[in-house]
């Protein structure tokens, strides 16, 4: 389901109950287009998520922690001005559009009660969230400015007009009392006709009303109508995600048309951050490491190609018995042989005198022509030594950049920034200018989680925080696990006797933070940290190691969620 005009009632209900007569403590702007407001409510704080984000735009309540930036954006010091300590009072949506009003009430420099209404417009890539004062119909900031070259009829700008959003012309679907003439129409027609009649309807709503209508033909279209609104008006919702084929869908309440298996959350929100939580980090660490896909990518289709050639030459070197056999049967038979000759045949005593064809430079006198053979010999013998060493560390920088690849793609945004500066370490990117003294970076700490049995386990991120964690913080008695010939993370189980159910716990975590972990039966090797060793001069994070055990193991979200400390 998308986050439609339904879902929105849902979740406006929602936050009502848990919201109405809060005091906003704290404001931060994670990131460019969201925004989260610490409100202290029925003698709890709660964390209020809006967002305009293009693709993931959505109002809710979340447990997700985000990283609070050192320097706050333009739009987070507006709101901390103007709402900072605000009460909030109503929270309304415009009939059943996608566009949402939070008032508050709050003291201005002077000391006067002033009522200010944030806009939260869920509009796809158009989305936005505006502070406006509506009495003087003045915007005072938005997150994403608009100006009049990009929109001539509603530019949003501080201290612009405030215009509202158009409206759609179509009907309130929890106010319409007429007929639905769609009993004898084809399911497609249905579906159209139930969106272009009403506001807010997405096409999965629209698919199970019209599949209502048609599972229950003795039934008017009105009744099940009403029958499919009542939830939403009652505000009796079951928070419901869909899984089919790794196909996620959410819905307000339990939509059977959905084809997959069922998850039922306690509310909404819950729900939202199950669906949305893992889908908006991706796509921000995407847009924040879309330079250090692309030039990981790069470098690892190069080597690639380089390790294609290598081993195309490494096959060339493979004749260099060949040339060496006709040097010496040159040598043997130069009585034989007269200067003008173009090629020869002679017996050859390495294959019990079968005849051998050897080609000859006319140019060349006998022993010269068996010289070159010799040459080519030991050229290749020489090439042999030099072409195992290339290969070995081609495939070796294939394996790192391939290691890297993984981290990013299971990386938080926090995780990012140490990343580039593994790749800028290691030379693949310039190295930015030295910070100013006193801006000194914290390293980042592992993922800790802890297994069934409360033993601790940790996780690196990055490759640099992998050596950190298996050669300096591990102890010897520890035992380390890592996916079998597959680019993943370091982990570290503290305890020197884990327990079986750990060893496993610990190899799934293993396994999803992998290249493979979206597959079945995954092979994880588990070994004491003493038996893991890292080679001089070795790419961040390759170790070697010895006396391991394999264990095969199927990753899942939820467990790694419930095992997260």
């Amino acid at each position: 389901m998308s986050f439609d005009g339904l879902f929105t009632h849902a979740m406006v209900e929602e936050l009502k109950q848990e919201l109405i007569g809060g005091r906003v403590a704290k404001i931060q702007q994670p990131y460019e287009n969201e925004i989260l407001f610490k409100i202290r409510s029925r003698r709890k704080n709660k964390q209020l998520l809006l967002s305009a984000h293009p693709q993931y735009a959505r109002m809710q309540l979340t447990e997700i922690p985000f990283e609070n930036p050192s320097v706050p954006p333009q739009f987070c010091m507006v709101m901390r001005k103007y709402l900072d300590g605000a009460i909030l009072e109503d929270i309304i949506q415009l009939e059943n559009d996608r566009v949402i009003e939070f008032s508050f009430s709050n003291r201005n420099e002077l000391g006067d009660i002033q009522n200010l209404v944030l806009i939260v417009e869920i509009m796809g890539r158009h989305s936005n969230i505006l502070l406006v004062n509506k009495q003087e119909e003045k915007i005072y900031e938005t997150i994403r400015h608009i100006s009049p070259s990009q929109n001539t009829y509603r530019s949003l700008l501080p201290g612009g007009t405030y215009i509202e959003a158009p409206r759609q012309d179509k009907a309130n679907p929890f106010t319409y009392e007429s007929t639905l003439p769609i009993r004898a129409v084809s399911f497609k027609d249905k579906v159209k006709w139930i969106q272009d009649t009403f506001q807010g309807m997405g096409r999965d709503s629209a698919e199970e009303l019209a599949h209502q209508v048609e599972t229950h033909p003795d039934d008017a279209p009105t009744a099940v109508f009403a029958k499919f609104m009542a939830p939403y008006k009652m505000n009796q919702v079951s928070p419901t995600l869909t899984i089919n084929n790794r196909k996620e869908q959410f819905s307000a309440v339990e939509y059977p048309s959905l084809p997959g298996e069922k998850e039922s959350y306690a509310t909404l929100s819950e729900l939202a951050d199950r669906y949305f939580g893992n889908k908006a980090e991706r796509d921000r660490v995407q847009q924040q490491a879309n330079d250090l896909f692309g030039l990981v990518k790069t470098e690892t289709d190069r080597n690639r190609k380089k390790l294609v050639k290598l081993e195309k030459e490494f096959q060339q070197t493979q004749k260099a018995d060949q040339y060496r056999i006709k040097g010496e049967v040159l040598t043997a038979y130069l009585h034989e042989i007269q200067q003008g000759m173009e090629s020869v045949d002679l017996d050859n005593f390495y294959e019990e005198n079968q005849k051998i064809t050897i080609d000859l430079d006319p140019r060349k006198s006998p022993s010269k022509n068996a010289q070159a053979y010799f040459s080519r010999y030991q050229k290749f013998k020489n090439a042999i030594a030099h072409l195992n060493g290339q290969i070995a560390q081609t495939k070796a920088e294939i394996h790192y950049l391939e290691s890297v690849l993984t981290q990013m793609e299971v990386a938080s945004p926090k995780d990012i920034e140490e990343i580039r500066d593994e790749l800028q370490s290691g030379g693949y990117i310039k190295k930015k200018r030295k910070p100013l003294k006193g801006k000194k970076k914290l390293a980042s700490e592992p993922d800790q989680f802890v297994s069934s049995d409360g033993t601790s386990i940790l996780v690196g991120k990055n490759n640099l925080q992998n050596d950190q964690l298996t050669l300096k913080i591990a102890r010897k008695t520890d035992w380390w696990l890592h996916t079998k010939d597959i680019p993943g993370s370091h982990v570290i189980i503290r305890s020197d006797s884990p327990s079986e159910q750990t060893l496993e716990e610990a190899a799934t975590i293993a396994a999803y933070f992998s290249k493979y972990r979206l597959s079945a039966s995954v092979p994880v090797d588990a070994v004491q940290v003493k038996h893991v060793k890292k080679p001089n001069g070795a790419k961040p994070g390759f170790v070697i190691y010895e006396g391991q055990t394999t264990y095969y193991v199927t990753p899942t979200d939820d467990l790694i969620k419930a095992l997260r400390k």
